[in-house]
């Protein structure tokens, strides 16, 4: 489980995050294109950008569920 007091200083401000366990291994970038991005130094992956209802937030749903160490949170 992510832990909501070790979010990445990369995220946008919102319920969705990542947090320091992220290995940057891109399934969240793959599986939710519109709110995950690996950053430019290939360290780790961030919340670019809030999901919105529905679709988006079914994928950064997906994403999480899928994420190999379990470093994506959602305090909404």
């Amino acid at each position: 489980m992510a832990d909501p007091t070790q979010k990445n200083s990369l995220n946008v401000a919102g319920a969705w995050y990542v947090d320091s366990a992220c290995i940057s291994c891109g399934v969240c970038a793959s599986m939710a294109p519109s709110s995950f991005k690996i950053a430019e130094d290939g360290s780790t992956a961030f919340v670019f950008k809030q999901p919105s209802a529905g679709a988006e937030a079914d994928e950064a749903a997906s994403a999480m569920a899928d994420c190999p160490v379990e470093a994506i949170g959602n305090d909404g």
